[in-house]
């Protein structure tokens, strides 16, 4: 059990008392995931046979599970105005369609007098296109 020792290059040396501890033990060594927390003084650790990706993961979402999130997640918020998040949208939308006129997102032109005649026509298209 355990590894093979090679012979020493100086042959009236003893060889060392014990084997390299991570080889020696029976079961190969722990590792400590550990995290500290400063706020409440305290020590958070598991220890595992293995050391990898998963487990370090899996030790992390324990971490997540200590402190919760605060507040709602996700949804609406609670001052939800329909009206001003049509008109939002309706604005966004026309933003994202003069974005596609290349020379508009790209900003090619070398004086911004040019740039907004460019985004003047490229509106002017997109209107008389409704």
């Amino acid at each position: 059990m355990g590894r093979a020792r090679r012979a020493h290059k100086d042959a009236d040396r003893e060889p060392r008392a014990r084997g390299r501890a991570t080889y020696a033990r029976p079961h190969g060594a722990r590792h400590l995931f550990a995290a500290y927390d400063l706020a409440r003084d305290k020590l958070y650790g598991h220890v595992k046979l293995k050391k990898n990706r998963t487990k370090f993961l899996h030790f992390c979402r324990y971490l997540r599970t200590l402190y919760p999130r605060r507040g709602r997640l996700g949804g609406r918020p609670p001052a939800f105005d329909r009206e001003a998040s049509k008109q939002r949208t309706t604005v966004e939308r026309r933003i994202d369609k003069l974005k596609q006129w290349r020379g508009l997102a790209t900003r090619y032109d070398k004086t911004a007098t040019m740039y907004l005649t460019g985004l003047h026509i490229a509106a002017t298209f997109i209107w008389s296109a409704r």
